[in-house]
């Protein structure tokens, strides 16, 4: 519920558990277009998995949700990698952070993204999907599971997979292909015999995500998790 009267979002404040006051440690470009954003606070009681997010009050009748990309509980640290994407309330709200800054947010809540059983994960999205590919690396690789990221990127963009230390990336121009299932089709990891039957998270933009589902029913055996993100002339899905 991005958007709802005022009075909904003061009483959820007052009802939901809530976490300490967070302050804004550090801030980072990773381009002009991304923010790594690092809180520090008291983080003891914070239940952090793959895939937890947070939801900022952006505004009186406003929320918007961001995933959690880090968090280290014994030190106080929790950050987000968030995309400053146009002139949108959560870009604003994010883009006018500065160090020093407190926030004040309710507990993280969970989607249920992760397959602790599944030998083998494609993890899909865009720039908005950054935080959640970095908060599974440190899982999928303790856990010895196989992965794959795939990424859809504006140009100013395709090196932060990099920066952000992520293994086993593809990075595609951000340039409608995504869009095609005939070309999603021809993609190895679709081809590829020894990924037929991998878990598939797909997230950022909803019509590239539901059209690489489409094509992974059609051509794998593989199992889908779509959780799109954003879509054009939508505010804050």
């Amino acid at each position: 519920m991005p958007n709802a009267p005022k009075w909904i979002f003061d009483v959820a404040e007052r009802l939901l558990p809530k976490l300490p006051l967070m302050e804004v440690a550090h801030l980072e470009l990773l381009s002009p277009s991304v923010r790594k954003i690092r809180f520090s606070g008291d983080f003891r009681n914070l239940n952090y998995k793959v895939g937890s997010y947070i939801d900022f009050r952006v505004g009186e009748k406003e929320v918007r949700r961001y995933t959690a990309s880090y968090a280290d509980n014994k030190n106080g640290i929790l950050e987000l990698i968030v995309h400053l994407h146009g002139e949108g309330s959560g870009s604003k709200f994010m883009k006018n952070l500065k160090v020093g800054d407190k926030v004040d947010n309710n507990q993280p809540r969970t989607y249920r993204y992760y397959d602790e059983s599944a030998e083998k994960l494609v993890i899909f999205g865009d720039e908005t999907s950054l935080g959640l590919a970095r908060s599974f690396l440190p899982v999928l690789k303790k856990n010895n599971q196989k992965f794959k990221f795939i990424f859809e990127l504006d140009d100013e963009n395709k090196a932060i997979p990099e920066l952000l230390g992520l293994e086993n990336c593809i990075v595609f121009p951000k340039k409608g292909s995504f869009r095609k299932e005939e070309w999603v089709s021809e993609l190895p990891i679709i081809k590829t015999l020894d990924w037929q039957e991998a878990n598939f998270v797909l997230t950022g933009n909803v019509k590239s995500a539901q059209t690489f589902r489409r094509v992974i029913k059609a051509k794998t055996n593989g199992n889908v998790y779509l959780h799109g993100y954003w879509l054009e002339g939508k505010n804050g899905l």
